[in-house]
C-alpha cells in the first residue's frame, strides 16, 4: 500500500521503536488487520494529500512560527481518518474520531490543522465547520489556532474573510464558526465538521445532549467528521465517560459500531506513573514538543503533594479519578455461551443454588438469576420480565430482538404497564416445589426491593441486600477470572450474554476499586447485575453455604 503511515506506525510499535499503551496497540491491530483483510479500502493519495496540506500550509503560532511537521503517530492518525474508505460507498469509513492525549502534546494545533484541511481542501462546497465548547470563550482555543494558521499563510489568507461571527471562505461558500452549547436548538446545524475541545470539562447531561445534537446533525453530509480531543478530567458520567465506554467497547470487540475511531494515549500501569518509559504511552510527543526534563520536574512536584499527583495522573497520564472502561472481552463471554445447549431447570433438579434479583423501576426490565455449581462450572439460568406496554415498543427502541428471546423462554411478559413482581415470586416458588432446586441465599438491590422481598422472606427464602457500589470489586474480579478460565455456562442465553457485554466498570484511581455501570445509558445490564448479586451471596456466606453449593450429592 505504498507509503502507508498506518503500517509504518504499526511496524514501529511491533519492533519497540515507539512505546504505546494497550489501547493504541489494539486500535492499530484492528486497522492493520482490517486493511490487510480487505474489510476497508485504503486511498493513499487522499491520506497523503491531507498530510501534505498540513505540512505545507499550517504554521505553529506559539513560541515559533515555522511549518508544522507531523510526527509518525500524527501521520498515522491523519492517514486513518482520510485514507480508510468504506468499500460500499467509497466515502470515508470513520465519522467519530476520539483522541485522548496528554497535555502539551500539541493536540490543539493538530485539531486546528485537521479542521483547516476540511475547510480548504476536502472539497465539500458550502461546508460548515464548528468549534464547540460549553461557553464561547472555551471554544476560542482551537478557533484561534485555526485563524492563526490562516493568517500565517498568504494564500489561505487571501481567500478568507474574518467576519464578526465567523470565518468565511467565499470561493467554497464555507463558514467556520465557534459555538456554545444550545442542545434545544438543532435545526440550524448542518456540519461538515465539528471539533470538540477538552471534552473532559464538558458538564454531565448537558454535554451529552449537545454531543447527540451535533452527531445527529451529521446525517445530511456524505462524509462528515466529528473530532473530539481531550485529556482525562474530573467530571463523572459526562460525555467523556460515554465516549470512553463506547471507545473501549469497540476496541475490545464488544461493539457493533463501525464509524468510531478512538486513539487513547494512556498509561497502562498506574504503579509506574512516575516512569518516563510508561509516560511515553500517554505522551507520544515526549522529547519532541516537551522535554524529558519537564516531566522529571513535574514528577518531583507530584511526589511531594497528593493533589499534584492527582493532577499529574489526570493530565499527563490520562488516568481519571473515576475512569469508566468496557470490562469483559467479547470472546471470554462467548466462550460461556453454547447456542446448541438450552439450560433447563429439570437438568438441575434437586440442586442447591444461589439467587440474584435486579429489580427494575417497574416499567422496564427485571432480571432474576440462579447460579448452580455442577460439572465443574457455574451454570446460570436467568429469567427476564418486561411489562406488555414496554415490550410493544422495546424491540424498536432498544434494537434488541426481545420477540425471539420471548419465544426461547428467556423473557416473560409481566403486567400491563409495570412488572408484576408476583411473577418473579412464582418462579422462585416453582424452583422449590416443582424442581426441588433450593436457593440457599438470594441477593437483591436494596434500593429496588419493594414488597417482593417481604413475600420471599415470608415464604422461607433467605434474602440479603447488595449495595451496587465499589463493594462489588472482589466479586467482579472473581467473576472475570472464572469467566476467562471457562468456569461459567450460560447455555444459549444470548440476552444475558449481551447484558454482560454492556457492562463497563468505573475504576477509582486512588484505590483501584470498581463498580459496574452501563457502557451507554440506553443499554441494559440488569441480567449481569442479577448474577453479580447471586455471586455476592457465594462470597459473603461461603463458610455457611459453600459445602452445600458443591452439590456433591445431586
Amino acid at each position: 500500500m505504498g507509503n502507508n503511515y498506518i503500517f509504518q506506525y504499526w511496524d514501529a510499535i511491533q519492533s519497540g521503536t515507539v512505546t504505546v499503551g494497550e489501547w493504541i496497540r489494539t486500535i492499530y491491530r484492528i486497522l492493520v488487520d482490517g486493511l490487510k483483510g480487505g474489510k476497508w479500502d485504503f486511498d493513499g493519495n487522499k491520506a497523503d494529500k491531507a498530510i501534505t496540506f498540513i505540512e505545507n500550509f499550517c504554521h505553529h503560532s506559539e513560541g515559533r512560527n515555522d511549518l508544522l511537521k507531523l510526527e509518525l503517530w500524527q501521520k498515522a492518525i491523519v492517514s486513518a481518518i482520510f485514507g480508510i474508505m468504506d468499500k460500499r460507498t467509497g466515502y470515508r469509513q470513520f465519522r467519530e474520531v476520539f483522541i485522548v492525549v496528554a497535555r502539551k502534546n500539541g493536540k490543539t494545533l493538530f485539531a486546528a490543522a485537521i479542521a483547516a484541511y476540511m475547510a480548504y481542501i476536502d472539497g465539500e462546497y458550502g461546508a460548515k465547520v464548528y468549534f464547540l465548547a460549553p461557553k464561547l470563550d472555551q471554544a476560542d482555543l482551537v478557533y484561534d489556532a485555526f485563524y492563526q494558521i490562516v493568517q500565517a499563510d498568504d494564500e489561505l489568507e487571501s481567500i478568507t474573510k474574518k467576519r464578526r461571527s465567523d470565518i468565511y471562505i467565499k470561493e467554497f461558500n464555507t463558514s467556520i464558526k465557534k459555538i456554545a452549547f444550545n442542545s434545544k436548538k438543532s435545526d440550524g446545524f448542518n456540519p461538515q465538521m465539528v471539533v470538540n475541545d477538552e471534552m473532559e470539562a464538558w458538564p454531565g447531561d448537558q454535554g451529552l445532549k449537545q454531543y447527540e445534537v451535533m452527531t445527529s446533525a451529521l446525517g445530511a453530509r456524505k462524509q462528515p467528521l466529528i473530532l473530539s480531543i481531550s485529556t482525562a478530567g474530573y467530571i463523572n458520567d459526562g460525555v467523556y465517560d460515554e465516549l470512553m465506554r463506547r471507545a473501549t467497547s469497540f476496541l475490545k470487540g464488544n461493539s457493533k459500531e463501525s464509524r468510531i475511531l478512538p486513539f487513547l494515549y494512556m498509561i497502562d500501569d498506574i504503579e509506574k506513573w512516575d516512569s518516563l518509559e510508561e509516560l511515553k504511552k500517554s505522551n507520544p510527543n515526549l522529547g519532541v514538543s516537551v522535554t524529558e526534563e519537564f516531566y522529571i520536574e513535574q514528577i518531583e512536584i507530584a511526589r511531594a503533594s497528593l493533589s499534584k499527583k492527582v493532577e499529574f495522573l489526570t493530565k499527563y497520564c490520562n488516568i481519571k479519578q473515576n475512569s469508566s472502561v468496557a470490562w469483559l472481552d467479547y470472546w471470554d463471554v462467548m466462550k460461556a455461551v453454547n447456542e446448541d445447549i438450552h439450560l433447563t431447570l429439570e437438568q438441575f433438579r434437586g440442586c442447591y443454588c444461589v439467587g440474584g434479583i435486579d429489580l427494575s423501576r417497574t416499567t422496564d426490565l427485571t432480571a432474576a438469576s440462579i447460579v448452580i455449581w455442577k460439572n465443574g462450572k457455574w451454570n446460570v439460568i436467568t429469567k427476564f420480565y418486561m411489562p406488555k406496554k414496554r415490550y410493544e415498543v422495546a424491540v424498536n427502541e432498544d434494537n434488541v430482538p426481545y420477540n425471539l428471546h420471548r419465544e426461547r423462554g428467556f423473557l416473560e411478559i409481566s403486567g400491563e404497564n409495570q412488572v408484576d413482581y408476583k411473577d418473579v415470586y412464582k418462579w422462585f416458588i416453582e424452583l422449590v416445589k416443582v424442581y426441588k432446586i433450593r436457593p440457599l441465599k438470594i441477593g437483591y438491590d436494596r434500593y429496588m426491593a419493594g414488597y417482593l422481598i417481604d413475600e420471599l422472606k415470608m415464604a422461607g427464602f433467605q434474602t440479603d441486600d447488595v449495595y451496587q457500589g465499589t463493594n462489588l470489586t472482589p466479586i467482579l474480579h472473581q467473576f472475570e477470572g472464572d469467566l476467562k478460565d471457562g468456569k461459567y455456562n450460560l447455555g444459549d442465553n444470548t440476552l444475558l450474554a449481551s447484558h454482560l457485554l454492556n457492562v463497563a466498570v468505573e475504576i477509582n484511581v486512588n484505590d483501584s476499586r470498581m463498580k459496574p455501570v452501563k457502557i451507554e445509558k440506553r443499554l441494559r445490564i440488569d441480567g449481569a447485575v442479577s448474577v453479580f448479586d447471586a455471586m455476592t451471596m457465594v462470597s459473603k456466606y461461603h463458610s455457611e453455604i459453600g459445602k452445600k453449593l458443591m452439590n456433591e450429592a445431586a
